[in-house]
């Protein structure tokens, strides 16, 4: 038996010939607001999409796919999962990790069910604040509750135009 801090999974990036295994791990986290196929094909093949898979002995065990969103200026994440049996061990908050990387957007928002605590307790965890509900959002009549997280990036991206622009300022100023 593995112990606690034992990681024997690994996070790879996913592809189309994942399409039935995270269909399955969809349903098995979501049932009812699982997204069909082809959703899920366009999120497995779209390019733009960041998709990565968590596997444990090439087993599919987790699943997140995230966009940029060029309206907002903002990353999404898209999608989620973790496999029920697999839960609690980092998966998730290492899967939302790698999305927001490779996203590189200064600020990335997700939806989570207003009612799901536990997720809402992982995402505050990562520096994740509600923003505003999306009133009957689910098939059920839920509301979701929209998140939003500001990375260190964006306060890196602004120091540094601030430098810049005063570097200009100073070079026009001695002229």
């Amino acid at each position: 038996m593995k112990s606690p801090t034992q990681q024997v999974w690994k996070i790879i990036p996913a592809g189309w010939r994942d399409l039935k295994a995270v269909h399955e791990l969809e349903q098995a986290c979501f049932s009812r607001d699982a997204y069909p196929y082809l959703e899920l094909l366009g999120l497995l093949t779209l390019p733009g999409i960041v998709r990565h898979k968590a596997e444990e002995s090439g087993e599919l065990i987790g699943f997140v796919a995230g966009e940029k969103r060029a309206v907002t200026g903002a990353g999404w994440v898209v999608t989620v999962c973790v496999h029920p049996d697999y839960r609690r061990q980092g998966i998730a908050r290492r899967l939302v990790h790698v999305c927001e990387e490779e996203l590189g957007q200064a600020k990335v928002r997700l939806c989570v069910r207003a009612t799901n605590q536990a997720a809402i307790q992982l995402y505050q965890s990562q520096g994740y604040q509600a923003i505003k509900p999306w009133v009957r959002y689910y098939n059920d009549g839920e509301d979701a509750l929209v998140m939003e997280k500001h990375s260190n990036n964006e306060y890196r991206f602004f120091r540094t135009k601030l430098k810049v622009k005063g570097a200009i300022s100073k070079r026009n100023s001695s002229r």
